[in-house]
């Protein structure tokens, strides 16, 4: 028993296409593009943010027992609350402290170094956290009461040793004063407690001290010692004019020792500020953390300062660091602020991952809900450029001549999109797809049918044409019109 054909619709007709709640083919394509600016928002991020801060760094500070090496050794202390170690290494003074910081291959990362010793040096790469204290160049002398360093010519004086901040700053003042080595003026390198035993006994008729070098205790007992005085600096403000690192500060009477009263006059001595140092690859968290032991160590009043006058974002020798110089203007940030150092470091690091993906990802994902639609109407709208040129060519002059391959064309095209795979939410779009294949399906079919009634009706019309042709010849033949009239009389007589 066979099946009726016309119970089966052609190949064409048949509706195979797919609905689905979603496409994720085409969602996956539309997210293609957003993962791929994530990644490299990542990637951007990760290149720039800071690694963690590293448990272990190095300071370079001064011979053991300065006023440098005391301040260190108390920095240490409270880096250690947060688990950061830091070593402390002794060193000549101020000038090797600088000579470490230029040379990369000293394995240090900062240091305490007093204005005016970096003179010869490359600092290019090294940076200032801020002023922390003052560091007083102290002239001690036996015998008249001098006022000037112009006094000492011809004298022996001690003036610190090869690598120390003394040493580097009595050399450029005592220049400013005609006194240079090699002259009238015996300069010895004796520092600190030699120094002042030095100029106990004798040795010497001067001795320079400055905070790298010298102790509290060392010049409190040149204080007390008879015959030795401290000299009052008459040209101080000139000094402080001549060298922009310089500053004045007064002594009050009696600050050694208010019961003794030493000094028995306010003095004026000159003095710098000593800066903590460090290159530029110090991790911005750790210099938050040295300027907040910097503040705890510093911060309170003292014979030379007021109270909170340090640290200060006053800077000499050496350019402020932009972590400073955030500091200094508004604090430490609000992680630092509330949640403990390694807590605050790694959230602060997350966020700076974070920051970068979500400025990439809010606005594309507002982009990829157009993608998918995008996507998804392209696979019906690629089609209506395959219906236009059918439509066109089946309104040409000639289409009847070229009808079955423009049918076997509309019939694959409408064939491909009833198998299509659309979602649900497109449905609606497809169907209207289908009715334009209908329609220019009756419009082929329409201007088929009437080419072939204008062929129809052109084949008539000859056919016609052709009949009134041929029509005089018959008659002709036929004896001419009356040829069928009655028998004449001769017919009649024979018959």
């Amino acid at each position: 028993m066979t099946s009726d054909p016309r119970r089966t619709p052609p190949a064409h007709h048949r509706l195979r296409a797919r609905f689905v709640a979603i496409s994720w083919r085409d969602l996956a394509v539309s997210f293609g593009p957003v993962v791929l600016l994530s990644l490299a928002a990542v990637w951007l991020a990760v290149w720039l943010v800071q690694p963690a801060p590293p448990r272990h760094i190095t300071i370079t500070a001064g011979p053991e027992g300065s006023s440098f090496w005391n301040a260190a050794q108390k920095y240490r202390a409270i880096l250690a609350r947060n688990d950061i170690t830091l070593e402390v290494l002794p060193s000549e003074g101020s000038r090797q402290n600088i000579e470490r910081l230029a040379d990369r291959k000293q394995n240090v990362d900062l240091g305490l170094v007093q204005g005016g010793v970096s003179t010869g040096i490359d600092v290019d790469g090294l940076q200032s956290l801020g002023s922390v204290f003052f560091a007083p160049i102290t002239v001690f002398y036996r015998g008249k009461t001098i006022s000037k360093l112009s006094d000492l010519t011809g004298k022996r004086i001690a003036i610190g040793r090869e690598g120390s901040g003394a040493r580097a700053l009595s050399l450029a003042l005592l220049k400013m004063n005609g006194i240079e080595p090699n002259g009238r003026t015996t300069l010895t390198a004796y520092d600190g407690q030699d120094a002042a035993q030095a100029l106990t006994e004798g040795r010497v008729d001067a001795a320079m001290l400055t905070g790298d070098t010298a102790t509290g205790p060392t010049m409190g007992k040149l204080m007390r010692t008879p015959g030795i005085h401290l000299m009052d600096f008459s040209q101080a403000d000139a000094y402080t004019r001549r060298f922009t690192y310089l500053n004045q500060l007064t002594l009050p009477a009696g600050v050694f020792d208010l019961g003794k009263n030493l000094p028995p006059h306010a003095v004026h001595v000159i003095s710098p500020t000593v800066e903590l140092v460090a290159r530029d690859s110090l991790h911005p968290a750790l210099s938050d953390l040295l300027i907040e032991a910097a503040k705890e160590v510093h911060g309170r009043a003292g014979v030379l300062q007021r109270a909170g006058e340090f640290p200060s974002s006053q800077a000499h020798e050496f350019p402020l660091s932009d972590d400073a110089k955030r500091y200094y203007a508004s604090g430490k940030g609000f992680l630092y602020r509330h949640l403990p150092f390694w807590l605050a470091s790694l959230a602060d690091r997350v966020l700076v991952l974070l920051v970068p993906i979500i400025v990439v990802l809010i606005p594309a994902f507002r982009l990829v809900p157009s993608l998918y639609a995008w996507r998804v109407k392209s696979r019906l709208y690629r089609w209506y450029g395959t219906l236009i040129g059918l439509e066109r060519e089946a309104m040409a002059d000639d289409a009847h001549t070229a009808y079955p391959e423009l049918t076997r064309r509309l019939d694959a095209t409408e064939l491909a999109v009833n198998r299509l795979k659309i979602p649900l939410a497109y449905a609606d779009q497809f169907y209207v797809l289908r009715e334009h294949i209908g329609f220019v399906r009756q419009r082929l079919n329409a201007a088929h049918a009437q080419a072939e009634a204008e062929q129809a009706e052109a084949a008539r019309g000859i056919a016609n044409s052709n009949a009134k042709t041929d029509s005089p010849d018959e008659t002709a033949a036929s004896g001419g019109p009356g040829s069928h009239s009655t028998p004449t009389a001769r017919d009649a007589s024979a018959t």
